[in-house]
Formats: structure tokens, sequence, C-alpha cells
């Protein structure tokens, strides 16, 4: 990576580590440095008690799920070609979240499989939606991937719906799942979701040299020695793996795996190292931002971190299609 390239991550980094120590001192009650940093050391009080149980956990929550969900949206984006596909648009998410809601309504006392549910629901989501659109008649098209996805997510997304009214015991959970957001995260739920994210990105930064020869395109990558088809899989599985991880503790949190890789690619270009570096610190920092402008612009009100993202990504996602039909008209 070149010496620009090298000095946006790392000031990437120092923005999204601001904007963690940011979210850890503002809230209904102020914190200091000084109290943050007892706080974290191990001395006990009132500081200590809104930093580790309410706080952190918030903080670390919102920046895992927002690097897994970049990460997400940059492997599908490079491996369909699609710079419209993300975690969110084609049906990963919601695949995730129904699977999650059966093991709600039916195995309730049974949460310890949660990640393994929505692993398993964003992998059938994911391989479904690229199905339908390889056998669509319009599989040429770069909106055959979006309009499948539209489609299963509409499917899951019923489904979740009846399940909410089968099962009213979990409407409270289905509406906090379907918007996203950290009110509630511990750190007990953060283990195991925390270990999936950090594999799934360190194994996705492993196939960053490959995944930068195949947008070469497949005739040449393939000559180059790359195995095509079994990169594309590899990479859904590890989008999957991520959205899923991030479903279990955040909910349906959606344009983050949309958004991020777009304004990466205007800070870093295409060099796919830098490009999945500065994704994933975006997405960290996007994240945590929504949430500490959720919990404070509205106080003593909260708005949820997945209301925030709608509200950027949605007008981010009407100008994608807009400026796509000005490219290709």
């Amino acid at each position: 990576m070149k010496g620009k390239r090298i000095r946006q991550i790392v000031i990437l980094f120092a923005v999204t580590v601001v904007l963690m120590l940011a979210g850890l001192m503002l809230g209904s009650v102020r914190l200091s440095f000084g109290e943050i940093l007892s706080a974290l050391t191990g001395n006990e009080g009132a500081a200590a008690i809104i930093v580790k149980t309410l706080r952190l956990p918030r903080v670390l929550g919102a920046a895992l799920s927002g690097a897994a969900l970049a990460a997400a949206g940059l492997l599908l984006q490079t491996v369909t070609d699609n710079d419209l596909a993300s975690p969110n648009l084609i049906g990963v998410n919601s695949g995730a979240g129904i699977f999650v809601m059966l093991v709600l309504c039916f195995l309730p006392a049974v949460t310890t499989v949660l990640p393994l549910a929505a692993f398993l629901g964003a992998l059938i989501s994911a391989f479904l939606v690229i199905g339908i659109s390889s056998a669509s008649t319009m599989h040429k098209s770069r909106s055959s991937l979006v309009l499948s996805g539209a489609a299963v997510s509409a499917l899951w997304n019923a489904g979740i719906a009846f399940l909410s009214q089968c099962f009213p015991d979990v409407l409270t959970s289905y509406m906090w799942f379907s918007t996203g957001g950290f009110n509630g995260v511990y750190l007990s739920d953060l283990g195991l979701p925390a270990v999936l994210i950090l594999f799934g990105l360190a194994a996705a930064f492993l196939l960053t040299s490959r995944l930068g020869i195949l947008v070469l395109g497949d005739d040449a990558a393939s000559s180059l020695g790359v195995n095509v088809r079994r990169l594309r899989i590899a990479s859904v599985i590890l989008a999957s793996l991520l959205s899923a991880a991030s479903v279990t503790f955040a909910g349906l949190l959606g344009f983050v795996g949309l958004m991020t890789p777009h304004i990466a690619r205007k800070l870093v270009g295409h060099n796919m190292k830098a490009l999945f570096l500065t994704s994933i610190l975006l997405g960290a920092s996007l994240v945590v931002l929504s949430d500490l402008l959720g919990r404070t612009l509205f106080a003593p009100s909260e708005v949820s971190a997945g209301v925030i993202l709608a509200l950027i990504g949605a007008p981010f996602f009407v100008f994608l299609l807009i400026a796509g039909r000005k490219r290709h008209a």
C-alpha cells in the first residue's frame, strides 16, 4: 500500500477510537476521560457500573457489527460485480433473522444456538438469492441480484411477521430485532459473535489479494491461477458468517454494507487490502456514531442505531440508483 493510503487508514483508525471514546463518555450522565480510565482499570463506583454494564457493551457491539457488515458488503459487491449488493439488500440479514426468530419461538431456552441458526439462515438466503439470480432470464443484468434479494427478503420478512403474531411473547424482541440497535446488549452477548467476527475479518483479509485479481474479470483471474468458483463460494460463506454474527446481538442493521465500500473506494481507490481496511474502519465508525447520535440527540428518549442508519442509508441508496442509471444511459 502507498504511503497516502496508509496515512488515511491511520487517520480513520484514530477517528474510530475517538468515536468509541465519545460513546463511553457521552450520554444521560457525562463522564470524564479520567472516570472512563478509572472504570476500565478496575475501580468500582457509579461510573464503573455505567461504563462496564451499559456503555462499553454498546460501543464494542457497534464497532464489531459495523466492521462485520462493511466487510460483508465489500465481499458481496466484489464477487457479484454489483455495487448494489449488501447483506440487507440481497436477503442475507433477513435470512439470518428468520432463523433467529425460529429459535426464539420454538427453542427459547437454547439461545446458545442463535449464532449457528443465524449463520445457517444467512448462508441459505445468500445461495438462494444467487441461484435465483443466475436462473433468471435477466441474469446478466446488474439489477437481477437486487431484485432476487428483494423477493427473498420479502418472503423472510413475511415469515418473521407471521411468527411474531403466532408467538406474541416474542413481539417485543421482534420489534427491537427488526430495527437493529444496541440497547440491552451486554458483554456476555458479545463473546461468541466477537470470535466469529474477528475470525471472519481475518479470513476475509487473507482473500484480498485474490479478490483484487477477480476485479479484472473471471477469465483474467482464471488465467492467473485463481479458482473463481471456489473464491466466490468462500466469499459468500464469509459474508454470511459476518452478517449472521452481527445479527445475533445487533438485529437487522441496514445500509452499512452498502455505503461503506463506496465511500472507501472514493478515499483509497481499488487496492483491495486498503479498501478492506478502510471499509471496516468506516463501518465501525458509522455504527458507533449512529448509536451515539440515537441516544444523545433525543435524550431522554432514545432512537435506535438502525433508525439513524436508515435515515442516512435510504437517500444514499437512491443516489446510487440514480447515478447508476446516468452511467448506463
